[in-house]
C-alpha cells in the first residue's frame, strides 16, 4: 500500500473539510446569543423540573 494513499490524502482532507467550516463559522449577533442563552436556559429549567418531580415522586413512593 502507498503511504499516500494510507495516512497524507486522509489527513488532507480532513484539514480541507476542516478549514471550509471555519470559513463558514461566523461571531454570533448579540440577539442569536441571547436567543441560544434563553434556549439553553429554559432547556436546563424543564430539565431540572422533570428530574425534580421524578425525584419527589421516588422520595414519596418510598415513604408509603
Amino acid at each position: 500500500m502507498n503511504l499516500q494513499n494510507t495516512f497524507v490524502q486522509p489527513l488532507a482532507d480532513f484539514v480541507g473539510q476542516s478549514l471550509r467550516v471555519i470559513n463558514v463559522t461566523h461571531k454570533p449577533q448579540s440577539f442569536e446569543y441571547r436567543q441560544i442563552a434563553m434556549s439553553t436556559g429554559i432547556g436546563i429549567l424543564v430539565i431540572g423540573i422533570i428530574g425534580f418531580v421524578i425525584a419527589m415522586t421516588a422520595h414519596f413512593l418510598r415513604v408509603i
